[in-house]
């Protein structure tokens, strides 16, 4: 008879166990532990905007949280006004036709529907295609379904475009979901002309749900237009896309965008969500609506600051020596570290000589070892500061 072992019944799932700790809480860690010091500490790590919510959003919430209807349990999919919003939005920004009563599905932001997705689509002994480097949820969410993550490569050789084709065809066979992102955290590459009708007929051909997380689709700063995976023809046949409000309208903490595309892939995710969570505050729908309904120019504004940031940031670290990744978007800059010193040495240098949080490229998968990613979140003033100070450094 097996010996009994409180011990080991106390113990965390095994899909927990495989995760590895969470990047952004790691690195929260070490900010604080140099702030408790007394160190002026500059943040150039997590991508939350410094710019405030326009007000225009903020007044509309603060009027709906006095709605008595707002206090009882919203609709888990987001209500029918919000949906329609959503779908002008896709309309008018990108052309797509989407049906609001089956091909839009509201998020608390778009972290947790892509966290959940593997586990509408996938299950154990599916593998799960996920961009390395790339955003950790792909991979976590996929770990925590019982799925098993594969990294595809993104090579900055390729412009950080995943080599499809050299996927192992027994991979391919056992593959259920791909992932991408573009423009792409953590490098700011663009998905190019061409490039999404490319990958939906390699998905039709092999049964293989894609899933677009736009969350920067409106930081698009060379000069094209801003792109949706569903413009290209037959995409909502085998794939669906993640928007987010978080970065194109100041609104992380607000927790809300959505999932949009293929109707038996979102009835699934809603599914999924229906026995998790019940649906974003009635409050935050409204002022999703406002957003929606007439902040372009606000997010121009947004876009406009945050280029300038990332033109004149890029320019002073190249001035210091640094190999800056010129992409296309977002509000990150994704630069190859000094000689002779890896990811992680390169950002611990960075705080321990200059106050500096900056995210090691391994964060982001194995083929993220050799960069470090930098934030623009902070004002020009400190900014210039941060340059000043990496300048000093001695590599």
């Amino acid at each position: 008879m097996e010996s009994f072992s409180a011990e080991k019944k106390l113990g965390t799932s095994s899909q927990l166990e495989k995760l590895p700790p969470y990047l952004f809480v790691d690195i929260d860690r070490k900010k604080r532990a140099a702030i408790d010091k007394g160190l002026d500490v500059i943040n150039l790590g997590i991508g939350d905007p410094d710019l405030p919510t326009p007000d225009f959003i903020v007044e509309k919430a603060a009027a709906a949280l006095r709605n008595p209807a707002h206090h009882r349990y919203p609709s888990g999919k987001g209500g029918i006004k919000l949906r329609e919003a959503i779908a002008r939005w896709m309309r008018e920004r990108y052309a797509v036709a989407l049906d609001p009563e089956t091909e839009i599905l509201a998020l608390i932001g778009s972290k947790e529907g892509i966290g959940h997705l593997p586990r509408a689509l996938c299950g154990p002994g599916d593998f799960v295609l996920t961009p390395d480097p790339g955003y950790p949820p792909y991979r976590s969410g996929t770990i925590l379904a019982g799925a098993e993550p594969f990294p595809v490569r993104l090579a900055e050789s390729r412009g950080f475009l995943p080599d499809l084709e050299a996927i192992p065809p027994e991979i391919l066979l056992k593959s259920r979901l791909l992932f991408l992102n573009y423009p792409n955290n953590p490098t700011g590459a663009g998905a190019p002309p061409g490039f999404f009708e490319k990958v939906v007929r390699w998905a039709g051909r092999r049964g293989i749900w894609t899933a677009h997380d736009a969350a920067y689709a409106e930081m698009r700063m060379d000069g094209l237009p801003p792109a949706s995976f569903l413009q290209a023809a037959g995409s909502k046949d085998v794939g669906l896309e993640f928007h987010s409000l978080s970065k194109s309208f100041n609104m992380t903490g607000w927790r809300v965008g959505w999932a949009c595309g293929n109707a038996r892939a979102l009835k699934a995710l809603a599914q999924v969500k229906d026995n998790f969570d019940s649906g974003v505050f009635g409050a935050v729908q409204e002022a999703a609506i406002e957003a929606l309904g007439g902040g372009l120019e606000a997010v121009r504004q947004n876009m406009a600051v945050y280029k300038k940031r990332r033109e004149n940031f890029a320019q002073g670290l190249e001035t210091c020596g640094w190999k800056v990744f010129a992409g296309a978007g977002t509000f990150y800059l994704w630069c190859q570290t000094p000689p002779r010193c890896n990811s992680m040495q390169c950002v611990e240098k960075l705080l321990d000589d200059a106050q500096i949080v900056a995210v090691p490229g391994s964060g982001f998968g194995r083929f993220g070892e050799g960069y470090v990613r930098f934030t623009v979140t902070e004002k020009e003033d400190r900014l210039k500061t941060a340059l000043l100070r990496i300048a000093q450094i001695k590599w």
